[in-house]
């Protein structure tokens, strides 16, 4: 697990934060109108950032499930493809970290190549990725009444995921399970292919002064952009929804919420 601390303009009274992950950009079924309109949302927006939460590469190879021979693109060509993708909002400082998926990771097993720290590296945020999971410390908004800044801050727990099988409440256990792992406020996951949200309240110690806090904890599962068709038809998977998760954090008081 890698901490990464993210320092923002307290000027934001809130932030967006868009999980993006499961692309799969160079299957044939991949929607690459809806990929560009999320960033250019990003792009366009003061108070919009993102986590890349892994499997935006297809890497599809001759011993994996997907299909090599309908790549639309050749492995450099979408390594380059997507950090073409990216550059503009990397520039922005809007991606707040980067993380491999099982898809990417395949030409690691392979060949021992990472290309999602590849494209980190081409982009100029080497610090913002995380080969497995990452915590990050969130920083931003709040001005006192004399104009200085006192931050709030969140912690977020991203993890691109693994299994979750066919059915839906499987796939939100998967989700609920990662606060057994680490103490954060949010709580972002991939790999399944559901966009979901999901709030619990969690009672932790103060050790300083002997009481009990209770608060919330929010789960967001991130969307696949793929249509229907490949190997998720052959495999009898549901047809996926596509909508992007979008989490809203208030830079004035302690509050979370997202919306799918």
């Amino acid at each position: 697990m890698k901490s990464i601390k993210i320092d923002l303009p307290a000027s934001f009274s809130e932030i967006e934060i868009l999980a993006l992950a499961d692309w799969h950009w160079s299957d044939p079924f991949s929607d690459h109108d809806k990929i560009r309109k999320d960033l250019d949302y990003i792009r366009t927006h003061d108070n919009v950032f993102c986590v890349l939460n892994g499997d935006l590469l297809d890497c599809a190879i001759k011993s994996s499930i997907g299909d090599c021979y309908g790549a639309t693109l050749t492995p450099m060509q979408e390594l380059q493809a997507c950090v073409e993708l990216f550059e503009p909002i990397a520039k922005q400082g809007k991606i707040l970290c980067a993380l491999d998926g099982n898809h990417e990771a395949r030409h690691y097993r392979t060949n021992g190549i990472n290309m999602t720290e590849l494209m980190c590296c081409q982009l100029g945020i080497a610090d913002r990725y995380a080969p497995a999971t990452a915590l990050l410390f969130i920083h931003f908004g709040k001005m006192d009444k004399d104009n200085h800044e006192r931050k709030m801050v969140y912690t977020a727990y991203v993890s691109h995921g693994s299994g979750g099988g066919k059915k839906e409440g499987g796939k939100i256990q998967r989700l609920a399970d990662l606060a057994t792992i680490v103490d954060a406020d949010l709580y972002i996951v991939g790999h399944t292919h559901l966009p979901a949200v999901l709030k619990t309240s969690f009672a932790r110690p103060v050790v300083q002064k002997s009481m009990i806090q209770y608060c919330t904890k929010l789960f967001v599962n991130t969307s696949a952009k793929l249509n229907y068709g490949g190997y998720g038809e052959i495999g009898g998977f549901k047809p996926p929804c596509t909508d992007t998760p979008i989490i809203y954090l208030n830079g004035t008081h302690k509050e979370m919420r997202a919306a799918v």
